[in-house]
């Protein structure tokens, strides 16, 4: 007797520990995509930042690019584009794939001739405390300096074409 009510406690607790695995999962994602953050300027790319080398490099080598190595703050890969209204638009919307424990995250570019090179970050919070390992996704919005005019829309991460403006 004493051993079937010991599994019916173990599976009561089997249970509730699998549930509150996936409350904290859905507690992790449910600050996720609350809408499109507007990015206005930011920190322009310099050749001493990640991202300023990676742009140049993709402008210089570009269409022959490989993928960086590896997953850097600085430079996050993107989940897609969407398609501007015309090709003369001075603001584009990407999706930017980050982690669920990133408090803030963005997208930067950088724009050349033919191209306009873009890539995501994302800022974690301290160490402290649990995080999950999750891939949260959100619309960002890129202002351009000039319009896109058929400009190709390039991933830094990945080195792939999101789209032709």
């Amino acid at each position: 007797m004493q051993y079937a009510a010991h599994r019916s406690r173990s599976r009561i607790r089997m249970v509730a520990l699998a549930l509150s695995v996936a409350a904290a999962g859905a507690v992790a994602l449910s600050g996720c995509a609350k809408g499109e953050q507007r990015v206005g300027a930011a920190a322009p790319a310099t050749p001493q930042d990640a991202f300023g080398r990676r742009a140049a490099q993709i402008v210089q080598d570009w269409p022959k690019v490989s993928p960086v190595a590896g997953r850097q703050e600085a430079l996050l890969p993107l989940a897609g584009a969407d398609r501007p209204q015309s090709t003369g638009v001075r603001e584009i919307t990407v999706t930017v794939g980050h982690s669920a424990c990133d408090v803030r995250f963005g997208a930067r570019s950088l724009e050349s001739k033919d191209l306009v090179v873009v890539t995501g970050w994302g800022k974690k919070k301290s160490a402290k405390g649990m995080c999950t390992e999750q891939l949260a996704t959100d619309k960002v919005k890129v202002q351009l300096k000039s319009p896109l005019a058929g400009r190709k829309i390039v991933d830094a991460a990945t080195g792939r074409q999101l789209l032709k403006g």
